[in-house]
């Protein structure tokens, strides 16, 4: 469904500088502009096309995928925290086929570059999807999650281990030629060892970062509040822990980053790019509001007609020392 009029006057507000050039680049991706959806937060798009025009977007990142359909963890799967909120959904999704045969077909028409998101529990599961996916033109690339937990290895997420993100990695690009994105843990110990291992195993670029591993206690029923427990911190809780990695990696100049993690404004997504991402990710802002990366975009137009910047590229990586 398209958006509607009073939707659309939103995109094309007069107030907005359509020459400022905001162009930019996750190594060979190009983008449009920096604003992407980060996954799971937006389903398939479906429901952002309905508020909407998706040509207002970076980029589409979709809902993570499985090899096997999934129906998720039991609920409840949110919960809000001080400044934040805890998820634990589960990867419910319609698997590869289905991905394939009820998603492809609308994704195609969609503007924007589509990303699909995958994930796996085993080095097998990895190399499926990636040579599932690796003739679809319908999407730009893959963005890899590397936080699952390894079914092989006591259940440690793959992401923690430099050298598990290797085999993932090198398990992807041995079936996908196309554009790989892996989507870092904050739980790593040594990001800066997990990224380089990205790099040389064949990565284009990170998404830094994913949720944060937590859980919240209900101090009436004296019982955890997820169902499953534990569950991915996001929001502005989040921004901080993510703003140092993005900062972090940045200055050790490894690969292209795409920056996410509790921006809920174009203020916030400013702090990324200033921190030497080329992209931003919005994420749990869009869970609130779902016209957020419109509104983040403008923002991020409004600060750069502040410093009377023509371009997006002028303020990339200026708070780098």
């Amino acid at each position: 469904m398209a958006a509607d009029n009073s939707q659309r006057e939103m995109a094309d507000n007069p107030r907005i500088n359509h020459n400022i050039d905001l162009t930019t680049a996750l190594g060979a991706l190009q983008l449009n502009n920096p604003v992407l959806t980060a996954s799971g937060t937006c389903g398939f798009g479906r429901e952002l096309a309905e508020r909407y025009e998706l040509s207002e977007l970076g980029a589409l990142i979709v809902k993570g995928i499985t090899v096997e359909p999934r129906s998720g963890n039991p609920s409840p799967r949110i919960a809000e925290t001080p400044a934040g909120m805890l998820n634990s959904i589960g990867l419910e999704n319609p698997g590869l086929e289905g991905f394939i045969r009820e998603e492809l077909p609308w994704l195609a028409e969609v503007k924007p570059p589509v990303l699909a998101n995958i994930s796996g529990h085993s080095i097998s599961d990895f190399s499926r999807l990636a040579e599932g996916l690796a003739d679809r033109e319908e999407i730009a690339g893959l963005e890899v999650n590397v936080s699952c937990p390894n079914i092989g290895a006591g259940g440690l997420a793959f992401g923690t281990d430099p050298e598990m993100v290797a085999r993932v990695t090198a398990a992807v690009r041995d079936y996908y030629s196309g554009f790989i994105l892996i989507k870092l843990t904050p739980a790593a110990g040594d990001i800066l060892s997990v990224a380089q291992s990205a790099r040389d195993a064949g990565a284009d670029a990170l998404t830094v970062c994913n949720t944060m591993p937590g859980m919240e206690i209900d101090v009436e029923t004296q019982a955890p509040v997820l169902g499953n427990t534990y569950g991915g911190l996001s929001g502005p809780a989040l921004q901080p822990i993510a703003l140092k990695l993005v900062y972090q990696l940045a200055q050790a100049d490894i690969l292209p980053i795409l920056g996410g993690g509790g921006i809920m404004s174009g203020r916030d997504a400013i702090k990324f790019l200033l921190a030497g991402a080329r992209a931003v990710s919005v994420g749990t802002a869009t869970l609130l509001d779902p016209l957020a990366p419109v509104r983040i975009k403008r923002g991020i137009i409004d600060y750069l007609e502040e410093q009377n910047c023509s371009s997006l590229q002028e303020i990339i990586g200026q708070a780098l020392r």
